[in-house]
Order: C-alpha cells, then sequence, then structure tokens
C-alpha cells in the first residue's frame, strides 16, 4: 500500500454521515456546488460529454498543501553494532533533518477551512511540523494552523485566515455511491498543481485489510503521488470521497485508487473543526475472520461472522457476557462481513449505546446486549493482549507418552498429561488443567498453524482437555460428526489462550 503522496506506509481510518455548515450568516455565501448552481451543468444520465463545466465549477475549492517540519534522525554509522556507544558522540545533541510534505485539499466553508489528509501534514509520522501553507489555483499563499487532526482515519482539518470568502465545497452522502458511477478527483499529483483525472468508482466499502476503520471507496481514476487529501467528486459536484491511498507496485496510478467515503469522513471532520476528540466505539474483544478451519471445525457456514480470541477482563463485552470461543454474527441488526467487520461496525457505533449483539455459541444462536465503551488510546490497546512471547524449550525431560496415539495420527501433534513439574517449567499455575504438546509433524497443518512443543491445549471442540484421553474423545467426535478439522483452546508461555482450528488428517 502506498498513500497517495507517495509514502509507503499502512493506512489508517474513521466514523459516518453527511454535510457540514459553513459557520457564517445565512445568505453569506453559497457553495461551489449548491443545487442551484450544479443543475444547468451536471451531465445529464450515462456518461458525460465533458468534465470541463464540473472542473470549471469545482477547482476554485481545491487546494495544494505543503508542510515543514523537523524530525529527529540517528546519524550514528555504527548503530546497531556493538559499537555503537564507542563511536556515537556521546556528546552531540540530537540530530535533526527538515522533512517536507506536499499534499492536496479543499475548502470546506467560506471562512478558510480545509481538509486534507493526515499524513499530508505529518509526513513521517513524528516530528514537530514548523509551517503548514495552503495554495489557491490562482498561486496565493496562505499560512495554515492545524485545527485538529485524527491519526487512526487519517484525516486532518486547517484554517487559513484570507481576509475574504472564499469558495467552498461540502460533503455529500456517499452512501448513494454505486459501483460504476462516474468521479472526478482534483489534486496535485508530484507537486504538479492542480490537475483534473475522472474514471469510475470500482468497488465501495472497499476493506484493505490495514484497520478497524478500512473502509474505502476504489477508483480507477488516476490518482498519484500528491492526490492525498484532494476530493473526490460525483457528477452533481458532491464530495463523496477524500482520495487516500494507491496500490501500486511502480508508486504510480495503475487503475487502483482509494478514497475516504464521505460518511465516514465528515463527521469526523466537524468534531475536528469543533476542536472535539474524536470518539469511537469499544467492546475489548481480540478477533479474526472466520475462516475455512474455523468454519469446519465449528460446523457453521464460511465467510460471515468473526471469531473472539479473547475477551479483555472488565470490558463491555465481559459485561455483556460475551467469551472467547464466540463467533459474532451481527451487531445492532447488522450482519458481521468481510467488508462490513465487527470493528468496523462497533467502531462507528456511538460510546455509551445499548445495543444488541447476536452470537453462535457452541452450535447455538443467542443474544447479548452490550453497552459500548469508548475507545482507548492506541498506546493502551497495543500493552492489551500482546504479552511478551518467550522461546525456549519449556521441557527438561520428556514425560512417557499416554493414550492410543489417536492426536499423532489426526493433528500431528504428541501430547503429554500436564505434571506439576510441567507447569512450573512452563511458568503456569497447578490450575491450569490440559495436555501438553511434546511435539509436533513438521509436515502437519498443525505445524502450519504455529503449534509448537510446549503449547498447552485447554480445549477441542469446547470440550476440556484435562487428559490425553479427554483429547482423543474430541477428535474421534469430530470424525463422527463428519466435520474435517478440530478447534484446540491453546495457551502459550506468557499469553493468553488462543483458538487455533486444525485439520484432520
Amino acid at each position: 500500500m502506498r498513500y497517495a503522496y507517495g509514502v509507503t506506509t499502512a493506512l489508517l481510518l474513521g466514523g459516518a454521515t453527511l454535510s457540514l455548515v459553513t459557520g457564517l450568516p445565512a445568505g453569506a455565501q453559497v457553495a461551489q456546488n449548491e443545487d442551484s448552481r450544479m443543475t444547468s451543468i451536471t451531465p445529464r444520465a450515462g456518461a458525460p460529454g465533458s468534465f470541463a463545466d464540473l472542473t470549471e465549477q469545482l477547482a476554485p475549492a481545491v487546494v495544494n498543501i505543503s508542510t515543514r517540519q523537523r524530525v529527529q534522525v540517528n546519524n550514528n554509522p555504527f548503530a546497531g553494532t556493538p559499537f555503537a556507544d564507542l563511536f556515537g558522540g556521546q556528546n552531540r545533541g540530537p540530530q535533526t533533518r527538515e522533512a517536507q510534505s506536499l499534499g492536496s485539499g479543499f475548502i470546506i466553508s467560506a471562512d478558510g477551512y480545509v481538509v486534507t489528509n493526515n499524513h499530508v501534514i505529518v509526513a513521517d509520522g513524528r516530528g514537530e511540523v514548523e509551517s503548514i501553507t495552503v495554495t489557491m489555483p490562482n498561486g496565493t499563499e496562505y499560512p495554515a494552523r492545524m485545527v485538529g487532526r485524527d491519526a487512526y482515519s487519517d484525516l486532518a482539518v486547517l484554517k487559513i485566515d484570507a481576509g475574504k470568502a472564499l469558495p467552498f465545497v461540502t460533503f455529500g452522502d456517499s452512501s448513494q455511491a454505486r459501483v460504476g458511477d462516474w468521479v472526478m478527483a482534483i489534486g496535485n499529483p508530484f507537486g504538479l498543481g492542480g490537475t483534473v483525472t475522472a474514471g469510475i468508482i470500482s468497488a465501495v466499502y472497499r476493506n484493505t485489510g490495514q484497520g478497524g476503520y478500512d473502509r474505502y471507496i476504489q477508483t480507477d481514476a488516476a490518482i498519484n503521488r500528491g492526490n492525498s487529501g484532494g476530493p473526490m467528486f460525483d457528477m452533481q459536484g458532491n464530495v463523496i470521497g477524500i482520495n487516500n491511498a494507491i496500490f501500486s507496485p511502480t508508486g504510480g496510478s495503475v487503475g487502483i485508487g482509494f478514497a475516504i467515503p464521505a460518511e465516514i469522513a465528515a463527521p469526523i471532520v466537524e468534531q475536528l473543526r469543533r476542536g472535539e476528540r474524536v470518539e469511537r466505539g469499544y467492546l475489548g474483544v481480540r478477533i479474526q475472520p472466520i475462516t475455512d478451519d474455523l468454519a469446519d471445525s465449528l460446523g457453521i457456514e464460511r465467510n460471515r461472522g468473526e471469531f473472539v480470541q479473547a475477551v479483555e477482563p472488565g470490558g463491555a463485552a465481559e459485561k455483556a457476557g460475551i467469551r472467547a470461543g464466540d463467533v459474532v454474527i451481527s451487531v445492532n441488526g447488522r450482519d458481521v462481513t468481510r467488508d462490513q467487520t465487527l470493528s468496523f461496525l462497533v467502531a462507528s457505533t456511538s460510546p455509551g449505546s445499548r445495543i444488541p449483539i447476536e452470537l453462535i455459541r457452541n452450535g447455538r444462536r443467542t443474544t447479548v446486549r452490550a453497552t459500548v465503551e469508548q475507545r482507548p488510546p492506541d498506546e493502551q490497546l497495543a500493552q492489551q493482549f500482546d504479552p511478551d512471547d518467550e522461546e525456549g524449550n519449556p521441557f527438561q525431560q520428556d514425560p512417557e507418552q499416554q493414550g492410543d496415539g489417536v492426536a499423532e495420527q489426526s493433528l500431528g501433534l504428541s501430547v503429554i498429561p500436564m505434571t506439576a513439574q510441567i507447569a512450573r517449567q512452563l511458568g503456569v499455575g497447578n490450575d491450569v488443567s490440559g495436555v501438553v504438546v511434546n511435539a509436533v509433524d513438521p509436515n502437519s497443518d498443525a505445524a502450519r498453524k504455529g503449534v509448537r512443543r510446549g503449547d498447552i491445549i485447554l480445549s477441542a471442540n469446547y470440550e476440556d482437555t484435562a487428559t490425553v484421553q479427554a483429547l482423543e474423545n474430541a477428535i474421534r467426535s469430530a470424525r463422527q460428526s463428519e466435520r474435517d478439522a478440530v478447534l484446540l483452546r491453546i495457551q502459550r508461555r506468557g499469553q493468553s489462550p488462543a483458538y487455533v482450528p486444525v485439520r484432520l488428517r
């Protein structure tokens, strides 16, 4: 993935709904894309004969944005080597360099509020911005101040003071956009200045797998470095997206560009404009998609729902009665799918809302009601569900193998009973009940899924496996039920338990 202005990195995302007000007295100005203006110039149904009239009307509200910032750099050529301290220049102060970024934006009110991408303002995600300059299509430059930015949605709002009313555009309703609709992008590719490109919508709500708010309008309109932050217009002149990123092996447009939908961006922009913190819903679960192996082990249909790997103690999910091993299939009446993920649906829900959540638990459907909490800062989230992973040999000796070898034959796993000595070596309490993986067939599906010696199998298909015999019984039961996989709940030293579907052989 590349941001449209050229930095190779991950993507981030945003919220839900429609237009913004000007903040000026009624009648003071009319938006460049106001309906009465657009009626006489927008193309009729079908392919437009020309984009010239649209461009002439809308381009005055699209601006170029450039920034300067200073970032710390490591000038020690021996960094990362044993000689770093010896030759590192211990008396030197922090070394910095000047960094620049260049992108696009658009004015959303006559008094000078400007929308762009956060990554246009903070090019490499760190450092302190020294100056921001907004350049109008006629070349007039204005210094801009930061009003608010949100890294998670990759949005930022700036303010310029021009001393006069400025041309501006407003958000439309991107939820009405359809695959195949014409769209037009205006921006500043490669620093060339105002450039217009056109194409169609290739997909809506495209999930690129980069984050909880990762939902984009995909287009084949040419979007390149420097287009980030610029508007995507529909044929009525509405801003239905904010150009954000491209997928490209070359760094240039290959016909796969992404824009943040207006229905997600507009409410976040309004919150930033008011100086408010962007609030998102949070349940407190660690989840994963329903893979074919998970579906086979659970005996459920594929491509629907998400699997709960862990539940945060004391969080909204635990309070609602959600458990590890549940499959969440709908949130507040909306199905959980690959495009409408649990994270996206919950993040788009206002904190404090009490919503129904439909689950599959042990093959049965059940509904719980959860009070959505506010999403914690990223730094706090990074410490949850992410303990240190300790490697090493957990055993000093191999106890005698027990059982009939069903686990080894069916799963490629040699397992042994838990003993007090093994528990101490694995760093778990005596209350942990399960069998211990003693060896893994490197050609097995278990090995491909990352199961390794020293893992503790707590359950199989939700049945406790306190003994080797219990695990073997669960495997036999799965075969009798004509399942192709077994869902193991595994605990590894230093980590919380996780579910792993392992195919039978």
